[in-house]
């Protein structure tokens, strides 16, 4: 299959700048995969459509405010840095700007989120050959720690700020249920969930289960390859508990449905079950670094519906998607989505998958 045959027309007009006023004040696209019947609804609506014995997988990676700011203490020079991935305490893969001027072995100092001075330091210990840099800060004992005073919310590329991310951006680039800090993106499928909702999802007999897939830069990469099957995806590092498999081997043998919240669940779910193939999951904890493409076509093995956004297009996102409805049906969904003014992607419009 080629990339093109994931394209549509999107009009930028549609590329959600804000969130909504609600977290759950999105709209919601339902989608029959079986029917391709389509409903128009709220998400507060998603009640109505998830049952007693059903049980929600919920990443709970938290974003980090990934993107920091320093200068060069012999030429004055400013540089930006985005974490990109943690190799251990204080020795992070950086995307670098400007950086060809860094070489291995240049120092900075870190400045204040206010542009003020501060006693952190970093140093280039390596480059590769996408241009990140592995930096080694020192300071602190651990970097993250002080991220609160000198990072900033790394919002995705087509999201415009004319200066700096606004103000509310920390709460709303961020799920309600947020825990362990390591993504430098939102899990977004997530942030139309209130605390409310979950709670009234419980009543219902809803249950909920944890995964992590702390979410990277390479989420935002374009594809290059023109033959989809060619492409490599970035590997991300997961985790999914013991209760987790438990929940979910609970669920299938009670003849409940297994609903993911965003594409990041999916690939962690779909990560451990291909190590099984059909049997229940052994429940232990499982954890690692997935680089899954999923693409048509492709049989899911634990997946039963899917909360989503909607994606770019000839995204891999949008190819995961297109596996799990079918790609007619999927890129059909979305042309009526672009016709009824849906709201695309981070900080947009929700799609109900079952």
């Amino acid at each position: 299959m080629r990339r093109s045959d994931f394209h549509f027309e999107l009009p930028p007009e549609l590329i959600a700048q804000q969130p909504a006023d609600q977290r759950d004040g999105s709209r919601l696209l339902v989608l029959y995969r079986s029917s391709g019947e389509i409903v128009h609804r709220t998400f507060t609506n998603l009640i109505d459509y998830i049952e007693a014995g059903d049980l929600l997988i919920l990443n709970n990676s938290k974003v980090i405010p990934a993107r920091i700011r320093g200068v060069k203490p012999d030429t004055g020079g400013h540089l930006e840095l985005l974490l990109v991935e943690e190799v251990e305490p204080n020795h992070w893969w950086c995307f670098l700007k400007p950086g060809k001027r860094l070489r291995i072995g240049a120092k900075f100092d870190l400045t204040s989120a206010a542009g003020g001075t501060t006693s952190l330091k970093g140093e280039v210990l390596e480059k590769n050959e996408a241009g990140h840099g592995l930096i080694r800060f020192s300071g602190v004992n651990d970097i993250v720690t002080a991220l609160d005073e000198i990072g900033e919310t790394p919002l995705p590329p087509y999201i415009s700020r004319p200066d700096k991310p606004d103000s509310s951006d920390r709460e709303r680039y961020q799920t309600v249920y947020a825990h362990p800090p390591g993504s430098v993106a939102a899990p977004t499928a997530g942030l139309h969930f209130t605390t409310e909702l979950i709670t009234k999802l419980k009543a219902k007999g809803v249950r909920t289960a944890d995964v992590t897939l702390h979410v990277g830069l390479g989420t935002f990469a374009p594809m290059t390859a023109d033959r989809i099957e060619e492409h490599q995806m970035h590997f991300e590092s997961y985790v999914m508990p013991q209760a987790t498999t438990v929940a979910i081997n609970q669920t299938h043998a009670a003849g409940g449905r297994v609903i993911a919240v965003g594409t990041t669940s999916v690939r962690v779910l779909e990560t451990v079950a291909r190590q099984f193939a059909d049997q229940p999951l052994p429940e232990r904890d499982h954890k690692g670094r997935t680089n899954i493409f999923l693409h048509p076509p492709c049989r899911f093995h634990l997946v039963d519906a899917l909360v989503t956004n909607f994606h770019l297009p000839e995204s891999t996102l949008l190819m995961l998607v297109s596996a799990f409805a079918g790609q007619k049906t999927a890129l059909s969904a979305y042309e009526i989505a672009v016709r009824e003014r849906y709201r695309f992607f981070s900080f947009g419009d929700a799609m109900l998958i079952l």
